[in-house]
């Protein structure tokens, strides 16, 4: 009876350590994938910004340091991308953010540019690209958040660190001016 009741609770405990492991696996599975979409989203924005940019190009040519800077950034955060490193990456893609921002006031001051059907179809699909960056970062943020709970909640703590399994970063903005409303001045 002894052996009987020892296997049952050395089952239990097996059978609660898989499903501990296999948890974790799934968490971090699930933040891989969403930090892929972010990926996908980021290579469709690297994809319309040189066309944006060229649209634009054509009827305000005496802005270039801004054009030279939306490109810039888009080159760093192609570079920051091959690195692997999320904390890079969303620095990166926080500059080229803001860069975009003035790619979009010089085509404020360019009225008949924002009358030009195809920077309308363009600032459209950025606009609703840049949407799609920001829902896949809180989606990632999300999983983030799930994986790293996991990991500190007991009992799982006791085992995620045997397993190798570690906290991930959040994805946040590096410059505290972002986090700050916009004003609007007329």
């Amino acid at each position: 009876m002894e052996i009987i009741i020892t296997l049952a609770v050395i089952a239990v405990l097996a059978l609660f350590v898989i499903g501990t492991y296999n948890r974790l696996v799934t968490l971090r599975q699930r933040v891989k994938e969403s930090w892929a979409d972010i990926e996908v989203q980021l290579k469709r924005r690297y994809d319309l910004i040189p066309n944006l940019v060229e649209t634009v190009k054509g009827y305000a040519a005496h802005e270039s340091k801004v054009f030279e800077s939306v490109t810039q950034a888009r080159a760093s955060a192609v570079s920051a991308g091959a690195t692997g490193n999320p904390a890079a990456r969303a620095e990166a893609e926080n500059a080229l953010s803001g860069t975009l921002r003035s790619l979009f006031a010089v085509a404020e001051n360019y009225p008949q540019l924002q009358a030009v059907q195809e920077f309308k179809d363009l600032s459209e699909n950025l606009t609703a690209t840049e949407d799609k960056i920001a829902f896949a970062r809180r989606f990632y943020n999300g999983n983030i958040r799930d994986y790293n709970t996991a990991l500190q909640i007991f009992p799982t703590n006791l085992f995620a660190s045997v397993f190798g399994f570690s906290a991930e970063p959040y994805f946040e903005l590096a410059d505290a001016a972002e986090r700050q409303t916009p004003q609007v001045k007329f």
